[in-house]
């Protein structure tokens, strides 16, 4: 058996790799004809791959998570030292840099006030619903049911998936939990409203519509994300959010932001909640919270929220709810580290003005190639919506943004899309997210590579 410092073939890992591993959203019968992807190694905004490749990275880790890009060697060593200083120990305790992260983390979400500590995006989803279910028990249970949004994802459990507004990602994995509701997209590329200024204002309408046909009295929260991230990078369109908080507290509902893709810097603030002037109830995170370096995930509260699990008079009142590895300290010491360099190198002014740059030369693009129906973002993320025509904005086969993604992969440029466990119909969207240490030099090296593979691309 090799050890770990052991140089090994490059064959014999791959073959390996085909035998034993299972890989996510990968169709593996393709795998016995063509090799895996193995990355071996990371610098900046760099990766390489098992040959020896080197690829530009414009997606942080393929999963928007790598927010401030590969070898940073301070969170690598802030996460080494408190594994040796303690490792773990259950979340029933507190530990140092959890307890320091918490108190750094509220401070950058006014309003909020307690951090409760997981380690994936679907698990803080999780435990955001178990909070409104056990609310709605403390109120006789009528209060319980819980709206999501046509295209929003909020993770892969059963639960979560109950929660999803992408049908190909629940395709097979019903029945799904009761209580769960969906209100409309907010697509305005793909709205009946079209270009009408109120749409934002209408679509939030239509939010409430369900709730009072639900019954106000049996719905406890709403679940959002900021910007739609799988689905398509879609934008709320104006008015909407402030609309959504307005009926939200006219009605009882917790309002719930899912930041696991927008938060802790994305969109060129902390989270993206914050360009809309709103005030959440829970707000849940992960990918970018340590920048992939160690697993960490966050629900974070208001007091009120927070307040409703104190009952002295209920011995079963407390948050009955642990998540093992919550308790690992190497997170939120991670979490510290990435928070600090976010900081002191200026990274959401930089994803800020990245940001516009990008869409600048994305609309450049649009100019371009009529294949390019729509071009939308906010800071360092962004979406190229394909159609075969203008006019009718009729999607283009998910055929063709493969072909795409694949022509950038072979130049060095790995560029993200929506995919076949999406959304039926509408996989027709080229998403990129570099991380927040991209520099212009990056995003021109990114943008070519999609013009280059827009300009052989047969429909």
């Amino acid at each position: 058996m090799n050890k770990p410092t052991d140089p090994i073939d490059v064959n014999e890992l791959v073959e390996i790799d085909r035998r034993h591993v299972w890989h996510h959203l990968t169709p593996h019968k393709a795998l016995e004809t063509k090799d895996p992807l193995v990355i071996t190694r990371g610098e900046g905004m760099r990766i390489w791959d098992q040959n020896g490749k080197e690829h530009l990275d414009a997606v942080s880790g393929g999963v928007w998570t790598v927010n401030l890009g590969y070898g940073q060697k301070r969170i690598a060593d802030a996460v080494r030292d408190q594994l040796v200083e303690m490792c773990y120990f259950a979340g029933s305790a507190g530990n140092i840099p959890g307890i320091k992260y918490a108190e750094r983390l509220v401070e950058k979400m006014p309003g909020m006030s307690r951090v409760y500590y997981c380690n994936s995006g679907t698990e803080a989803n999780e435990k955001a619903f178990k909070m409104v279910r056990q609310i709605a028990a403390k109120d006789g249970g009528r209060k319980h049911k819980i709206l999501y949004r046509d295209r929003d994802y909020h993770g892969s459990s059963i639960a979560t998936l109950s929660a999803c507004g992408q049908g190909e990602r629940k395709a097979q994995y019903g029945p799904f939990a009761p209580g769960f509701v969906e209100v409309p997209h907010v697509s305005r590329y793909r709205s009946e409203h079209g270009d009408d200024p109120d749409f934002g204002v209408k679509a939030a309408r239509e939010i409430e519509r369900i709730i009072e046909r639900e019954g106000p009295d049996t719905v406890g929260a709403l679940c959002l994300e900021p910007i739609t991230a799988g689905g398509g990078c879609i934008l709320p369109p104006e008015g909407y959010f402030e609309t959504v908080q307005e009926i939200c507290r006219k009605h009882g509902v917790l309002l719930h932001i899912d930041e696991v893709v927008c938060g802790l810097g994305r969109t060129g603030k902390w989270f993206g909640y914050q360009h809309y002037g709103i005030q959440p109830d829970i707000v849940t995170m992960a990918k970018g919270v340590a920048s992939g370096y160690a697993a960490i995930a966050v629900t974070v509260t208001t007091e009120d929220v927070f307040n409703r699990f104190k009952e002295d008079d209920d011995t079963m009142g407390y948050f009955r709810d642990i998540s093992t590895f919550g308790g690992c300290a190497a997170g939120p010491a991670a979490a510290l580290e990435t928070l600090n360099i976010i900081e002191e190198e200026k990274l959401l002014e930089n994803a800020t003005d990245g940001g516009e740059y990008l869409m600048e030369k994305l609309r450049g693009l649009q100019n371009k190639h009529m294949i390019i129906g729509d071009v939308r973002g906010k800071g360092l993320f962004s979406g190229l919506e394909l159609v075969t025509d203008r006019q009718t904005r009729e999607p283009v086969h998910e055929s063709v943004v493969m072909k795409i993604a694949a022509d950038c992969m072979e130049q060095g440029v790995v560029i993200g899309r929506t995919n076949r466990s999406n959304t039926d119909g509408f996989n027709n969207v080229l998403l990129l997210a570099p991380a927040l240490i991209a520099t212009t030099d990056d995003i021109d090296l990114i943008v070519e590579s999609i013009d280059q593979a827009l300009g052989r691309v047969e429909l």
